[in-house]
């Protein structure tokens, strides 16, 4: 299927937020409770329309250990649009978004667009970090900000829809240029063909070999 434009998603945060699950979500409309720890980076895709115009969105969802921070900051590259996700059940994830935020703006475009999720807002009797703590995040760093559940499918859909309206807007007011890298029209190779070769350049095809189960939502 043809579309107008092509806009790259990195998902970010500390390792089970949910990042995987909201993916999942999003592309396939269901939740699985249990997962492999990503390894490296994780690929999903999906059209939409904004405005009348098809829009393809690649997701690439990206390892939340410090360990593979190297090969995560590879693709922060040409993102037009960044989720960064935290678990409102777990403090210290929201306390390391600074940290997050810090390093994508340091190694992607500066007018990339950035979503702060507060993921598993189904567990709100397990709740850490109070939504007014999010809007106030979100505020101070310029950011827009939803609470979502991957289990649920809450605000999944409007998250990664707000997320490129808000590039669209910035398109259509002249602050991005659709000629560069940034939003890209088309594809000169196979994203899966691209996204295999970095695998197989990082060994990253072991990951059945290394990973590790963990339950998200």
């Amino acid at each position: 299927m043809s579309y107008a434009y092509l806009f790259k998603y990195i998902v970010i945060g500390d390792t089970g937020v949910g990042k995987s699950c909201l993916l999942l979500q999003f592309t396939d409309k269901r939740f699985q409770p249990v997962h492999d720890l990503t390894i490296g980076v994780e690929f999903g895709a999906r059209m939409i329309t904004i405005d009348n115009k098809p829009m393809k969105l690649q997701i690439w969802d990206t390892a939340g250990q410090e360990s593979f921070r190297s090969i995560t900051r590879s693709y922060y590259r040409g993102a037009a649009g960044a989720l960064l996700v935290y678990d409102i059940t777990r403090r210290e994830t929201f306390n390391h978004l600074a940290s997050w935020l810090e390093d994508a703006r340091q190694h992607a475009n500066a007018n990339m667009t950035v979503m702060l999720i507060g993921n598993k807002c189904d567990l709100a009797h397990r709740r850490a970090v109070s939504t007014e703590e999010g809007e106030q995040f979100a505020k101070e760093h310029g950011l827009i900000f939803m609470e979502s559940s991957a289990k649920t499918a809450q605000n999944v859909e409007e998250a990664f829809i707000k997320t490129a309206s808000t590039i669209y807007k910035k398109i259509q007011d002249g602050a991005f240029d659709v000629s560069n890298e940034f939003v890209d029209r088309m594809e000169s190779k196979s994203v899966m063909e691209e996204y295999k070769d970095h695998q197989l350049e990082k060994g990253l095809l072991l990951k059945e070999e290394l990973a590790v189960t963990e339950s998200r939502r």
